[in-house]
Formats: C-alpha cells, structure tokens, sequence
C-alpha cells in the first residue's frame, strides 16, 4: 500500500533555494483549537506628534518629513548600508572581508498612523505598489546598484521599532546569499525547459489546488509547499514577470487585492494585528538579462497557535534543517475558511475588497 506521505515524517524539497525542511505532521494531526487571545484593539491614532514617520514631523536625525498625504518615502536615516564607502578587500589567511555599498530607502505606506496594510484600501495599498515600482527603477538606474530588495517588518515581534505603517528597501552592490540560490535554480530550469519555474510550479498547484489560499485574474496567493513557517505564504503572478516594473496599472490593482487579502485573513486568524516579515524577491539589476527570474512576495509569520503563541527555530532547526509540525495542507484550510472582512469592523459587508 502507498505511504500518504501527509502521516508520516517526511522531508519536503524547495525547489527555489534546493534546501529541505523536516514535516512531522505526527506529531499535531490538526491545528490548534484551543487557547484563543483576547481581542487586540487597533489603535485609532491617526496623527502622532511623537512618532518620527507621521507627516510634517522631525524625524531623530534631525531632517524634517514633508506633509505628505500618500505615501512617502526618504533616506534611511540609520542605513545599514552606505553609498559612499571606497572600495576595498581585506584577506588575512582564513579572515576575509569586503567592502559593502548601497542605499536604504524607508517607505511610508500611508500617512494614518494607525493603519496598517490589511485595513488599507486596496486603492491605497496599490499607491505602495507604484511606489515599490518607482524606487526599484530609481535605483536599479545607479550603476553600483546590482540588487534591491523590498521588504516589510510588522510588529514588535519582528523587531519593527516604529508602528507608523511602513516597509524598508536595502538596495546593494552585491546580490545577496539568498537571492543567489533561488536565480540559481530557476536558471537551472530556464537553461533546461526554456521556461519559467514558477509558472510551471504555480500551474501544477492550480490544478491541485490542495495549497491555494485564493487567486484574482493576475496573482496566485498560496502556501508553498516546502513552507517552512506555520502560516507561511506567497503570491505570485500568473505571467511570467521578472520584477513589479513588468505590472501594468490593472495587474498592480490585482497585486494590491492580493496584499489585502491574506494580510486581512492573517489578521484575522488570532484577531490580532498578524506579526511577519515580508519580501519580494525579483530579478537582479545588474545590467545582465534575467529571463529565469519569476518575481515573489513572501510572508514569513511566526505565530503558530495563537497571539502570544510563537514558532521558534532552535534546537535541531538551528543545527539541522528547518521543521513544522502543522503541515501546509492544514494551514491553508484553516486560512481558506477566514473570511476577507477584517475582524475589526463590524459591518459584515464586503467594502473591503471596493
């Protein structure tokens, strides 16, 4: 009799980085019915004098935020990463360093304080998109520039220091260690199928649809199947894009209802304002042409039974592989069944998705 390999201790392969993950869905056949949080109340602060990200305000440093009424977006006042380093490479037999360059960006993703992206319009969240858009062309134009990545921090839990809603863009000189592994496979593909690895993989989970968590004209949004987080998920477009700069007007729309949706149903999981990371990954500006690259957002949440309850890696995930107990099939159908209204309103009409 075939094994079902959803019962037993498996290891699933990722297709984009070639590293495995440990899946032991022995160990919890269901996901968590039990402790449930009480309900967070968002705050409803729409200017804070305080805060260093709101419109008009001085920020730490010292410069001063225009009055915008949008988005906005600005120098890193604490970048991590500087433009104007000299060049240089240090080697002392095993000892080796190299000098980094780059620019980090902060984006405002709208000037309410107390917003974040889930109870944003889609209207408005699709102004962050263009925003993404224009700085990925922006930099991609420096000749030192070879990589941009945009990502969000959401919440203390992820070590974001400020509740202003907001993401960050770190663009560099070199491509990152991720990034390399993931054009590396894809490229594998390219070079051998002549063809793009996640559109096949996404067209293979349509018609499956055991992993999908919801789809509009232009974007797939769904659990990977290698996941590694409990509530890990992805979107992804149906056409082969390389990088957002590829979106037209109407397939930022669909990536902006995309956003929405699985934030909102994230939010609404615990009924809390969902903790995670999230990231694109895209094709390299380099100057070089990047026909493999497929370009992904990512969401990397730690929650994993409630609120206060949190995946951690440690133990063997520190010194083996990564590991989940939830299997992905089971977190998908508990995102499938949340509804698309935020848990904060109490209108049960659908004027989030207007």
């Amino acid at each position: 009799m075939k094994t079902d390999i959803n019962t037993v201790p498996h290891r699933r392969y990722n297709i984009l980085t070639g590293e495995w993950i440990l899946v032991s869905p022995q160990r919890t056949k269901r996901p968590w019915q039990g402790k449930r949080d009480k309900n967070i109340v968002l705050p409803q602060v729409v200017y804070d004098e305080n805060c260093y990200l709101c419109p008009g305000n001085t920020r730490a440093s010292g410069p001063k935020n225009a009055n915008y009424d949008s988005t906005y977006s600005f120098t890193n006042d604490f970048s991590a990463i500087l433009p104007e380093i000299e060049s240089s490479t240090v080697e002392n037999g095993f000892l080796i360093a190299k000098t980094e360059t780059g620019k980090c960006k902060v984006i405002c993703f709208s000037p309410n304080h107390s917003l974040t992206l889930p109870i944003m319009s889609i209207k408005e969240i699709a102004a962050v998109v263009r925003l993404w858009i224009q700085e990925y062309f922006s930099l991609a134009m420096d000749p030192t520039i070879n990589h941009v990545q945009i990502f969000e921090n959401k919440g203390a839990t992820m070590g974001c220091s400020n509740p202003h809603p907001h993401g960050q863009i770190w663009s560099q000189s070199s491509i990152p260690t991720e990034v390399l592994k993931k054009q590396q496979n894809q490229k594998k593909y390219w070079n051998t199928h002549n063809k793009s690895l996640l559109q096949d993989y996404i067209n293979q989970e349509l018609d499956l649809d055991k992993r999908i968590i919801y789809t509009n004209e232009h974007f797939v949004v769904l659990a990977p199947y290698w996941a590694i987080w409990p509530y890990e998920t992805m979107i992804v477009p149906k056409k082969h894009y390389a990088h957002i700069g590829c979106l037209n007007n109407e397939e930022q729309i669909a990536f902006a209802e995309s956003i929405k949706v699985i934030t909102t149903k994230y939010d609404n999981l615990f009924e809390t304002s969902f903790p995670y990371s999230a990231g694109i990954h895209q094709s390299p500006t380099d100057g070089t042409n990047h026909d493999e690259w497929h370009f992904h957002m990512s969401f990397y949440p730690p929650l994993l039974r409630s609120a206060e309850v949190k995946k951690f890696m440690v133990g063997y995930e520190m010194f083996a592989d990564p590991q989940r107990d939830i299997t992905v099939e089971q977190a998908v159908e508990t995102l499938k069944k949340l509804p698309v209204e935020h848990y904060s309103l109490s209108t049960k009409s659908n004027t989030l998705l207007q």
